[in-house]
Order: structure tokens, then C-alpha cells, then sequence
């Protein structure tokens, strides 16, 4: 039966392991005699036992083999050896009385990485063993720092990536402020003077009324009010009690459009500052307010917002980035609605030092397959050219530059809720990054 020996417990550590093949005790013997102290010998006497061992606990350093074996010979074994992903880098040096060129190159050609020739000389063996074990250990040490290096590299790749992230927001929040600025000037004047037009109106309007109130009930009072027939017919004709109601009722809402408008462009200037990169106080329910009406395009026809909000103490915080990352939201819970649907938003504190505010909608939900991924760069569940995969990575990272996290839960056919974490007063190596 084939079987492996190993050679007894010593007290030294073992630097090496050393798998001797041979089917004849006398050569093992002889090969583990010669092999220094402090390498550990284990031995196998078939082909078959050394691939055992070979892909057994410790695995071996080198593999001392010999050729000429009954059943499997040593070249069998190197194929095989070879073949297997466990032991296909193990050195492997063969041991033969052969003498012929033709042998050595079909057990290099096998991947052999040395010759020893029978009769053993010790010094022969010690010195191949020795060129063996090193270049493995340099080998090793080699794929070591590869890996290493590999992992620095794909780490600072991702790095590389997030900072990338973080220039595009950094430079979308710039543009934005710069456009919110120019929009603002631009805006403001002529909305200046339309609403000051509208107030000055309004008075024209009433005063012209007035007077026509005055002349009815001159009017009235005549004992013959023949001569007035035809204006009393045209203002029949023209409805005027309505003409009158209906004029007040335009210049009303023209004015409540005006500042509407003043209301918008004041809301796109406070979510999209200027200064985007100054930290401060912050008030986040403003922060909300603004971003709803920026947003109200995406949900005002079939959606309900609800606010259920709390009280919040103003957040030392980037203000314009927390308006994206809400902005984000509430779009992507606008989109997730296909039909009539509720959105809710709800704030409120965290023990005594952190605030809460999470988005819910009613929409169509991720499923447990998606969820864990909502986050990465450039995965989107929406259908192509309908969205990045953007947005919630630049939240994720918005939200862990603020020292807070963000989480997400969600039911398919029920809705989902994102709900974010932001300390009152993050530490100071957050403001200066």
C-alpha cells in the first residue's frame, strides 16, 4: 500500500517543507539524511501518494521526485502536478540514475526546474535545494507585493472615482450657482417693475371703478335717465358686473404670479448658492421648502407631498449639497410613481446630537436584488437614457462627507423610503476635507 512518512516532532521551527518521492526506502533515507536541520521532510514512496501529499497540509516547498517508479513514474507525476492549480507552482526537481539528454529535456519540457543524477552527493542536493527554495521565496515574496499592489491600485482607483464624483458635483454646483445668479439678475429687474406695474394697476383700476360707480348713481338720481339708454344697454351687453369681478380676480392672480416667480427665483439662488463650498448653519426645512418648489414640475400632476416634520436645530453643514441630495430624492420618488401617488417627507432629532430625514413614496419599490446596489456609480434600474446611476452615489458621498449616513428600505409593489442621518455639528476633520 502506498503511504507517506513524515520525519519526527522537533523542537525547531521549520523554515522549509521538502516532499521526497522515491519507491525505495534507502534513497528517502539517504535524501532526508543530507537535507539540513531546518527543513521539514515529508516523504512518499509512489506517484500516488505524492500528489496526496503534495496537495496536503503543510504544503510543500519543493518536491524532490524521483523518475524511474513502478505504476506511475516521476514524469506522470509532474503532468499531473502540473495540472492541478494547488501544486501546479510547486518546484520540482527530479532525481534519476538516467544520464540521456533526451530524458532531461522531456522532464524540463514537463516544467521541471532541475536535474539531480544518482549517486546523491550531499552537497549537490543541498545546493539545488537551496536555489530552489530561494527563487521560491522571491517568487512568493513577489506575488505578495503584486497583490499588494493590485489592492493599492484598485483602492486608489476607487478613490480616484469618488473624488472624480465629488469634482463633477463640486463643478454642477458651481455651474448652478453661477446660472442661479445670472438667472437672478437677469429675472429680478423686469419681475421688479411687472409687479410694481401690477400694484400701480390695481389702484388705476379701482379708481377708474369708483368713478364709474360715481356716475350710476348720478345717474340714478336723474328724474329722466332717457338720455343714458345706450350706455345702460351697452353695459348689459358687455356684462359689466362680471367685466368688473373678473378684473379684479386677473390682476389678483398676475399679481400672485409675480410672486410666484420672485419665490422661484429666490428658492433656485438658496439651493444652489454660490459659496457651495463654505461650510454653515443651515436651516434643513428651508433646505426642503426651496428644493419642492424647485422639483414641483417632476411630481405637481400625480403626486401628493406630504410634511410631517419635526424640530430641527439649525446643521452645520454644505447647504447647496444637501439641497442636491434632497433634490435627488424626491425626484427619484417622483419617478418611482407611475400613476397617483403620496410622497412624505419627515424630519426629526436623533438623541442630542444628530437629525433625521427620510423620503417615502408610494411608487413601484427596488427589489432585494437591486437594493444593495442603489448606491454604487452607474447602476440604475431605469431604462436606458433615462438616468446615470448618478445620483444616489453623489448623495451617498455628499452624506458621508457630512460624517452621516444614508439608508435605504423598500418593498416591491409597496414603496420606498430613504432615510438620511446628518450629525447637528460634524467633527472638524469633516469641514476641513
Amino acid at each position: 500500500m502506498d503511504h507517506m512518512d513524515r520525519t519526527p516532532h522537533r523542537t525547531t521551527a521549520y523554515r522549509n517543507t521538502v516532499l521526497v518521492v522515491d519507491d525505495e526506502p534507502v534513497n528517502r533515507m539517504v535524501l532526508q539524511g543530507v537535507l539540513p536541520d531546518h527543513i521539514r521532510v515529508v516523504s512518499a514512496d509512489s506517484g500516488e501518494a505524492a500528489l496526496e501529499a503534495a496537495a496536503g497540509d503543510p504544503r510543500p516547498d519543493l518536491i524532490l521526485l524521483d523518475v524511474m517508479m513502478p505504476g506511475m513514474d516521476g514524469f506522470d507525476v509532474l503532468t499531473r502536478l502540473r495540472q492541478t492549480p494547488a501544486t501546479r507552482d510547486i518546484p520540482v526537481i527530479l532525481v534519476t540514475a538516467l544520464m540521456d539528454e533526451d530524458s532531461e529535456q522531456r522532464g524540463f519540457a514537463l516544467g521541471a526546474a532541475d536535474y539531480i543524477h544518482k549517486p546523491i552527493r550531499a552537497a549537490v542536493v543541498n545546493a539545488r535545494v537551496q536555489v530552489q527554495l530561494e527563487a521560491k521565496a522571491a517568487r512568493d515574496m513577489l506575488d505578495h507585493n503584486n497583490q499588494r499592489l493590485r489592492h493599492k491600485v484598485e483602492h486608489g482607483a476607487q478613490a480616484l472615482e469618488k473624488t472624480q464624483l465629488q469634482l463633477l458635483q463640486a463643478e454642477k454646483m458651481a455651474s448652478l450657482g453661477q446660472l442661479a445668479a445670472g438667472v437672478a439678475h437677469e429675472i429680478n429687474n423686469p419681475v421688479g417693475f411687472v409687479g410694481s406695474n401690477l400694484g400701480t394697476l390695481t389702484t388705476y383700476v379701482g379708481d377708474l371703478l369708483a368713478l364709474v360707480d360715481a356716475y350710476e348713481r348720478a345717474v340714478s338720481s336723474l328724474p329722466d335717465p332717457t338720455p343714458f339708454a345706450e350706455p345702460a344697454a351697452q353695459r348689459r351687453q358687455l356684462d359689466f358686473d362680471f367685466l368688473r369681478e373678473d378684473i379684479l380676480s386677473l390682476l389678483r392672480e398676475s399679481v400672485e404670479g409675480v410672486d410666484r416667480v420672485r419665490r422661484i427665483v429666490s428658492d433656485l439662488k438658496d439651493y444652489s448658492h454660490t459659496s457651495s463650498t463654505e461650510w454653515h448653519w443651515a436651516d434643513l426645512h428651508h433646505g426642503l421648502e426651496s428644493t419642492l418648489n424647485m422639483a414641483r414640475n417632476q411630481f405637481k400632476y400625480h403626486c401628493t407631498v406630504v410634511k410631517e416634520f419635526g424640530e430641527l436645530p439649525p446643521v452645520y453643514c454644505l447647504g447647496s449639497q444637501l439641497n442636491q441630495v434632497f433634490m435627488n430624492l424626491i425626484v427619484n420618488a417622483a419617478q418611482a410613481i407611475p400613476d397617483q401617488g403620496l410622497i412624505t417627507l419627515r424630519t426629526g432629532r436623533k438623541g442630542d446630537d444628530a437629525v433625521w430625514i427620510s423620503v417615502t413614496d408610494t411608487g413601484k419599490g427596488i427589489p432585494a436584488t437591486d437594493l444593495q446596489r442603489v448606491f454604487e456609480p452607474f447602476y440604475t434600474t431605469k431604462p436606458v437614457g433615462q438616468g446615470t446611476g448618478l445620483g444616489l452615489s453623489l448623495s451617498w458621498g455628499i452624506v458621508e462627507r457630512h460624517h452621516g449616513h444614508i439608508e435605504v428600505s423598500s418593498e416591491v409593489g409597496k414603496g420606498t423610503t430613504f432615510t438620511i442621518t446628518l450629525p447637528i455639528e460634524p467633527p472638524p476633520e469633516a469641514t476641513e476635507a
